[in-house]
């Protein structure tokens, strides 16, 4: 993949940026056609339905892992070279954090990247959560939730000042992530095939997961080419929308995968939906509603940065090269979320289905 006459016509960082704009339009073009959401799959398992929306995260996870591990293979990326990967982890921000935000994502009925692909379709209770999700980030990241992220963080971390693979660190051969993908898959399509799942939901479940690989590869590729140090990184809205708020309030804004990503998922989401007729105005209920969504997207911004990513950033990027804190946040993600829709919402009889 040549992209060197592109970086000579615009630029590195502007290059960066538009690979975001790229894959954030292809996932939000699919995980609003997919209705893809972890709350929903996770609420789905916890009531023992095993129904669609398990079924489109079980594929879009594996769709992920296939495209991921396929694309290492043939020498198109290399984990280890990953943001994530290369970084010192966390195992207690993946364990306090990614419980968290499995409560937090119950409490606003949909985790972060569900939230934005909603407010792109006219959700106006996932903007203000959105919103709050963003602002909590950024605190957690840089403001006054900073030293209580770290101390947290700091209590279990990985050895060796980088993160664990969990491929290597089980002796597996090069082939192992691909074939658990492909096992995965078979196992997605036999729930769909239970609940009746129509072929194009699969198809933009599968493109979800299409997404994070190329997002994976654009960046990888773009790290090979450019002369200034550069993030290989994929889809991820715990620091992208972060950062993607930031571009807008601060006087020098600079360009980078994470501002195109953002925008871009908002773009496509909302260009789905416009042109299938579901783009609706819809507000909160009552207050309940209200303060119920906007505690759980405090909860998802602190818990996103705390465990190193969101239920896309940990639970589908960072699984799809075996980051051992992201599995482990991801896991604890399901439990947090399970727990809650145990706690409240089935006393409460509230629907399991995303918004």
């Amino acid at each position: 993949m040549d992209i060197v006459p592109l970086i000579d016509r615009i630029g590195e960082n502007p290059t960066a940026a538009l690979f975001g704009l790229i894959t954030g339009i292809v996932f939000g073009v699919s995980a609003q056609r997919s209705r893809f959401c972890l709350r929903a799959a996770a609420v789905e398992f916890a009531r023992r339905m095993m129904d669609s929306s398990v079924a489109v995260w079980l594929l879009t996870f594996s769709t992920a892992l296939v495209w991921v591990q396929g694309a290492t293979m043939l020498g198109l990326m290399r984990p280890e070279d990953a943001r994530m990967m290369a970084v010192t982890g966390s195992w207690s921000g993946a364990i306090i954090g990614g419980l968290l935000f499995g409560v937090g994502m119950v409490l606003a009925r949909g985790c972060s990247g569900r939230l934005l692909v909603l407010a792109a379709t006219g959700n106006l209770r996932s903007v203000v959560s959105g919103l709050i999700f963003a602002v909590v980030a950024q605190m957690s990241l840089h403001g006054w939730l900073a030293p209580t992220r770290d101390y947290l963080a700091r209590l279990w971390m990985t050895d060796g000042g980088a993160n664990v693979n969990l491929l290597t660190m089980v002796g597996a051969p090069d082939w192992a992530g691909l074939a658990l993908g492909l096992l995965t898959a078979v196992l997605a399509l036999v729930i769909a095939r239970k609940a009746g799942l129509g072929p194009r939901r699969l198809i933009f479940g599968s493109g979800v997961g299409f997404a994070v690989a190329l997002g994976w590869v654009l960046t990888y590729q773009l790290s090979l080419a450019a002369f200034e140090p550069v993030s290989v990184t994929s889809a991820t809205f715990s620091g992208p929308s972060a950062n993607t708020l930031m571009f807008f309030l601060v006087s020098n804004p600079v360009l980078e995968f994470d501002v195109g990503l953002v925008p871009g998922v908002v773009i496509g989401a909302f260009a789905a939906s416009w042109l299938t007729k579901e783009f609706k105005f819809q507000g909160f209920e009552n207050e309940a509603n209200m303060r119920r969504s906007m505690t759980g997207a405090v909860l998802m911004g602190f818990g996103a940065m705390l465990a190193g990513g969101c239920a896309i950033g940990a639970g589908v990027t960072g699984g799809s090269i075996f980051v051992g804190t992201a599995w482990l946040a991801l896991l604890c993600m399901w439990i947090g979320a399970m727990v809650t829709d145990a706690l409240v919402d089935q006393r409460g009889a509230v629907g399991v289905a995303a918004e």
